[in-house]
Parts: structure tokens; C-alpha cells; sequence
């Protein structure tokens, strides 16, 4: 009997209709940016200073510019431990004080004019900021004794990732890739609007939450559901495309957050086209390769016509018949021991979430390690993006003429070794610095788009799902931990963090190569398959069905 590959070799493999539905699905990709990494703009945290009552008063009084009230006011710069004395700490005097002068209104509380005599006090009052707009940061005031509460609306994020990662792919291989994504688009919009209305920390903090559990299952149900539509020949292509949507996503983000700089505005406007994308009920069909992994092969040909007609073709009569193929006779239903209870599968699971954690902590973390330097962050978010765009084109020009192993493991080497480089560049040497570093981020976002693209290819249908959100999940783990190795470890040394991304890095670019090259190879129906995939296959022959037709004829 013809698979469904067969039957797109007649109909269009990426024609038409696979066009249409692939443009939408991109959208979906671009707009999981705000989520991934909206902290960026949401938890902007600006240069402060502690509130003293009767300074504005005495600024007011006095005809201070602001740099005469800072250096008035402000504990001084230049002391160890410059950044919480000038930004938690202030000094402990009573501003309302009559009689303070103008020039010197210190000189009432030190007698001989020594500032470092003046006791300092944590901020009691709020704090003042220096931006135009606001953030989490500036309206719940997370700074200094409470900078954690921002670390933890990030790790919200990934832990509400990683749970949804798992129980969505459940959901997406057990009752079906399209009524998934719609669920998960539903409830991504309504917690997103509820966040930009929330009352508190800990009500933005379970929004953020139920938006992490679903956004990230949705995009890469997304991602599933485009690959299993084309054929073999633009599988890649769509894959990195798909990704390359969320990179165009990452600039329009930077865009819309410089121009819209407070943050509840801001997240009202990245979530609200999210409801568009609800009308994919209409736009989008179930996957026909899940249909016939779970036996509904009725409704797989119903939407294959569909496909044909939107793509000006029919489905040729030799091939109206379509039986999956199944093991035992029974219908397939996934299960998280199938990931690990054949050994080819298991070694793909164990290899693939560490990838994934790979990717994530490098990808993340030079993101991090980049932002530590300061300087405009709509400008550097914009340039950080823009070095995605050539790591994609290289992967289209290359994994289906060279495979897909040795590009991915070049891919981590050149991360690695960038890492390590950069973290020995004389910082009198910036620009070289900057260019080493944009190597490693151009590495590792190729390891990210490939991750995404042979994870899918090395399950059967009927796990794919399943495989690539469990496997996926570690990347959630990664991203939790991030922070602690880059901001921790660059309190030891400012350099260590790329040392140990170097390490992670190269040691993923040995663990890929034991994966088996996918290049050319059809994606797996069955668990034999998949077992039987580091197998060296033959590329498969043309192949004629015959539907033939018997009747009895009555003899004359």
C-alpha cells in the first residue's frame, strides 16, 4: 500500500495549500517571542537611586540640575561596592532640615565635610528610576533586597516550560496536533491579557506561569504539524524556516518595545493578535500522518483530497487506498516509556536532551553574558538577532548536500571554540571580542535549529510529538539554571561562564555524531523503523501502485 509520502510526490509535496498553511504557522512561531525572552524589555531594570524625602523639595529650592541632585544626594561612586551604595543605599540624614546650603548641603551633618563619616541606610522610601517608561522592575520595585523576584519571574516561565512541555505533547499525540494547538493558543492569549491587568507580583507571577505551561507546547506543535504536512524533500526547509520566523519575531519585538516602553501596554500589544490565530480552526487541518497512526485512515484521505484540491490536483486512483502501518494490529498510543525501553530510541533520548540543554544554556547564556556590559539594549537585542539569519542560511545550503550530523557537530565546535576564545580576548580588543562572540552565537543557533529539525525525524509518528517535547524539556532546565552560572560564576571571574559553555558546547559536538544521519531517510512509522535507523538504507526506488479492479463476469 502507498504512505502518505508517496501520495505528496503526486499531489505537492510544498505547493499551495502547504504554503498557506505554512505562512500561518510562522506567524505563531514569531509571536512566541514576547514569552521566550520578553523579560528582556518586561524586567528592564534602569539606573536608581533611594527616594529621600525633602530632596525634591531641596532640589526644587536650590534650581539643581539632576547631576548637581545626584552628586549632592547620592552616597559616592567609586567605593567597593560602588552599585549598592549608589542604588540601595542612601545617607542617613533628615533632608527637611532648615538652613542646608545649596553648595555644600552635606556639610550640616559632617563638621568637616567628610562624607564617608555620614552612616548610609538602606532604602526605606521607594526608590527613584531613570527612564521614561516603566518595567515590573520599576512598578513592583525589584531591585536590591528584592532583585531575586525578577529571577523568579523567569523561572516561572521555564518551570511553567517544562511541565507544559510534557503534558501537552501527551495531549498533542493522544487527541491530535490541531485541537492542541488551538487550546493552547486560547489559553496563551487569555493569561497573557490577565497579566497586563494584574493587580500584584504574585498574580503576574501565576499569569506568567500558565502562559509558560502552554506557549512553548503550542510552538513546537506548531513546528510538528508543518513537518508532517510536506514531503520528504522540504522537511529541512520548513523546519529552519519555521525558526527563522521566530528570529523576525525577535526584531519586531525590539521594535514594538522601543516604541511602546511601558510594560503593561507592551504586553497587551504582543498578545492581543494572538486571537487571530484562533481562526486556524478554519485555516488548518488535523495532521494526516497522526490520523494514520491512529487508524482513522477515513479522515487522513478526507484531508489528503483536501490538500490535492487546495493544491489544483487530484489524488491519482492507485492511490485512494491507504492502510498505516501498525504494529500488532493495534492502534498506537504514545507512552513515555517508549522513549527509553528500545535501545536505538533510548540512546536518541539521552543524546537529544542533552542537546537540547546545550543549546539552551549557550543560547541563553551569551545572551546573558553580553548584557552584562551594559550599553542600549534595543540596539544590542536588535544586532544580537540579526547573526540567526546567516546560521539558518548556511543549514539550508548544507545538511541536504553534507547530512545532518557533520554540520551540527561543526556547529558546536565553532560555539565551543568561540567561547573559549572570547573569554581570553584583551578587553582592549573589543571589536575582535564582540566578533568572537557572534561567532559562538551563530554556532549554537544552528545547533538550535538543527536539535529542532532531526528531533522530529528520529521518533515514530505516532511518539514524535511526544519525543520532541520530553527531549525539549531540558532546555527548560537549562534556561532555569542559566542564570546562576552566568551571573555567579562572573563574580569568581567575569570569564569563567564562556569556559564552561566552551566545555558543555564541545562535548555535545562528539555526543551528535553517534546519532544516526536522517539525510534522505523518510520519517519513522514505527518503532522498527526508528530502531532501524542507523541501518544504511538504500534511498528509495520509484514505485507504481496498481489499484486493480475484479468483477465477476457472467459467462455467455
Amino acid at each position: 500500500m502507498p504512505t502518505l509520502d508517496d501520495i505528496l510526490e503526486h499531489i505537492g509535496e510544498f505547493d499551495l495549500f502547504q504554503k498557506r498553511a505554512f505562512f500561518v504557522l510562522c506567524l505563531l512561531s514569531a509571536s512566541f517571542t514576547p514569552i521566550y525572552v520578553g523579560v528582556v524589555f518586561l524586567g528592564f531594570t534602569p539606573e536608581h537611586r533611594c527616594l529621600s524625602p525633602g530632596v525634591a523639595e531641596l532640589s526644587s529650592r536650590c534650581g539643581w540640575s539632576q547631576e548637581e541632585e545626584l552628586n549632592y544626594t547620592v552616597p559616592e561612586q567609586g567605593r567597593h561596592g560602588e552599585s549598592l551604595s549608589s542604588q540601595c543605599r542612601r545617607y542617613d540624614v533628615n533632608w527637611n532640615t532648615t538652613g542646608l546650603s545649596c553648595t555644600n548641603p552635606l556639610e550640616n551633618f559632617t563638621g568637616y565635610g567628610n562624607r564617608s563619616s555620614i552612616p548610609l541606610t538602606p532604602c526605606q522610601d521607594s526608590w527613584v528610576y531613570d527612564s521614561s517608561g516603566s518595567s515590573i522592575v520599576t512598578e513592583f520595585n525589584l531591585v536590591c533586597e528584592d532583585s531575586w523576584k525578577l529571577d523568579l519571574f523567569q523561572s516561572c516561565v521555564n518551570a511553567g516550560f517544562f511541565i507544559g512541555s510534557i503534558s501537552i505533547g501527551y495531549i498533542a499525540d493522544r487527541f491530535g496536533r490541531k485541537l492542541c494547538l488551538l487550546i493552547t493558543i486560547f489559553v496563551n492569549s487569555i493569561s497573557g491579557i490577565l497579566m497586563a491587568f494584574a493587580p500584584s507580583y504574585t498574580w503576574m507571577l501565576i499569569y506568567r506561569f500558565i502562559q509558560g505551561l502552554v506557549s512553548k507546547g503550542g510552538w513546537l506543535t506548531g513546528y510538528i504539524l508543518i513537518t508532517e504536512f510536506v514531503g520528504l524533500s522540504y522537511r529541512r526547509t520548513v523546519g529552519i524556516v519555521y525558526q527563522v520566523a521566530f528570529t523576525v519575531g525577535l526584531l519586531i519585538l525590539s521594535a514594538i518595545a522601543y516604541m511602546v516602553p511601558h510594560w503593561r501596554w507592551l504586553q497587551l500589544t504582543v498578545t492581543l493578535p494572538n486571537f487571530f490565530f484562533l481562526f486556524y480552526y478554519w485555516c488548518l487541518p488535523e495532521s494526516p500522518r497522526w490520523l494514520i497512526a491512529q487508524q482513522k485512515t477515513d479522515k487522513a484521505m478526507k484531508i489528503i483530497n483536501r490538500i490535492a484540491k487546495g493544491n489544483g490536483k487530484k489524488v491519482p486512483p492507485s492511490l485512494q487506498s491507504l492502510n498505516p502501518e501498525e504494529e500488532d494490529g493495534e492502534k498506537l498510543s504514545p507512552s513515555f516509556l517508549d522513549l527509553v525501553r528500545t535501545p536505538q530510541i533510548r540512546k536518541h533520548t539521552l543524546i537529544l536532551m542533552y542537546t537540547w540543554f546545550t543549546s539552551s544554556v549557550l543560547y541563553q547564556g551569551l545572551i546573558m553574558h553580553m548584557g552584562i556590559a551594559g550599553g542600549n539594549i534595543y540596539l544590542d537585542f536588535f544586532y544580537s538577532a540579526l547573526v540567526e539569519f546567516p546560521a539558518a542560511l548556511i543549514l539550508i545550503l548544507t545538511i541536504d548536500r553534507i547530512g545532518r550530523r557533520y554540520p551540527w557537530a561543526a556547529a558546536n565546535l565553532v560555539a565551543g571554540t568561540a567561547c573559549f576564545i572570547t573569554a581570553f580576548i584583551p578587553d582592549n580588543l573589543y571589536w575582535l571580542k564582540i566578533t568572537a562572540a557572534c561567532l559562538g552565537r551563530m554556532g549554537i543557533t544552528m545547533c538550535y535549529e538543527m536539535v529542532c529539525l532531526v528531533n522530529a525525524e528520529l521518533y515514530p509518528t505516532f511518539l514524535r510529538n511526544l519525543g520532541v517535547l520530553v527531549c525539549s524539556s531540558m532546555c527548560d532546565i537549562g534556561g532555569i539554571i542559566t542564570p546562576f552560572i552566568v551571573y555567579r560564576l562572573a563574580e569568581i571571574w567575569h570569564e569563567l561562564p564562556l569556559v564552561v559553555f566552551a566545555v558543555v558546547g564541545l562535548i555535545d559536538g562528539g555526543l551528535v555524531l553517534l546519532l544516526p544521519e536522517t539525510k534522505g531517510k523518510t520519517l519513522p512509522e514505527t518503532i522498527e523503523d526508528a530502531e532501524n535507523m542507523h541501518r544504511q538504507r538504500k534511498r528509495k526506488k520509484e514505485v507504481i501502485y496498481l489499484h486493480v479492479l475484479t468483477t465477476e463476469v457472467a459467462p455467455k
